[in-house]
């Protein structure tokens, strides 16, 4: 039996509205929890630079605490496990609560990589002709960092579209719950699933080749400075022998 053989189209007709219905979710959720991952974890590798001992090490057992434990926990602990502590929250809510606490215990430290990876010299030279560390940090440090990070925070934003798909376990309508419906009530789970699949992967895969072509565009753009670098050193050298 061939692969078509086991998708009837009529099934598959009727399920992709409710499954498009649950893509919308699934790019929202996407959006809001991108967005918000992306604001706090610059905020957070931020205050872990702080000079308050009690910020830096209370933001450091929060990234290290969402980063050792697994997301789909995460998940049914905000949605099932606070509720016994008083704290109900919606299904929708403590998705996107869950998401982004945990995203951004992630990019927090890609963030803080970048930072500390700029050379503490430039740091130096711009706080010894009068700037401020705010204005440091606006305008030499941030500048290099983001650039240098772009591609792996593309990656952890294809990422996250994926991982919307735990969301289902809270009971969030988002595409792979409305798949799992509908796949319940026809019993044609090959049809159902291959859809979503599909689909997943229609919004994915683009998202993948973005990231890889941003690679290679920071490589190639740091080729370039490099011999550019190596050029006007040369120069220099050949200006120096001839004086």
């Amino acid at each position: 039996m061939s692969f078509f053989n086991l998708i009837h189209p009529d099934v598959a007709l009727d399920a992709l509205p409710t499954i498009f219905k649950g893509l919308l979710l699934t790019l929202f959720i996407c959006l809001i929890c991108g967005v918000l991952s992306l604001t706090l974890g610059m905020l957070v590798a931020l205050g872990r630079q702080s000079k308050s001992r009690i910020l830096r090490l209370s933001l450091g057992a929060y990234v290290q605490v969402f980063r050792s434990t697994p997301l789909i926990l995460q998940l049914i602990y905000i949605y099932f496990a606070l509720p016994f502590a008083g704290i109900h929250v919606p299904p929708l809510p403590a998705g996107i609560l869950g998401l982004t606490l945990h995203y951004t215990a992630y990019l927090c430290e890609v963030y803080r990589g970048a930072i500390e990876a700029v050379p503490k010299g430039q740091r130096d030279a711009a706080r010894a002709i009068g700037m401020r560390n705010r204005v440091v940090m606006a305008r030499v440090i941030m500048p290099q960092a983001v650039r240098t990070i772009i591609p792996a925070l593309c990656n952890y934003m294809v990422q996250l579209l994926k991982d919307t798909s735990l969301l289902s376990v809270v009971t969030v309508q988002e595409m792979m719950f409305r798949g799992q419906i509908f796949a319940a009530e026809t019993y044609d789970y090959f049809t159902v699933y291959s859809i979503v699949f599909l689909i997943y992967f229609a919004v994915g895969f683009p998202g993948i080749k973005l990231v890889d072509y941003l690679e290679k565009r920071m490589k190639k753009g740091y080729a370039s400075r490099s011999v550019i670098k190596d050029e006007s050193i040369k120069v220099t050298t050949t200006k120096g022998g001839k004086s």
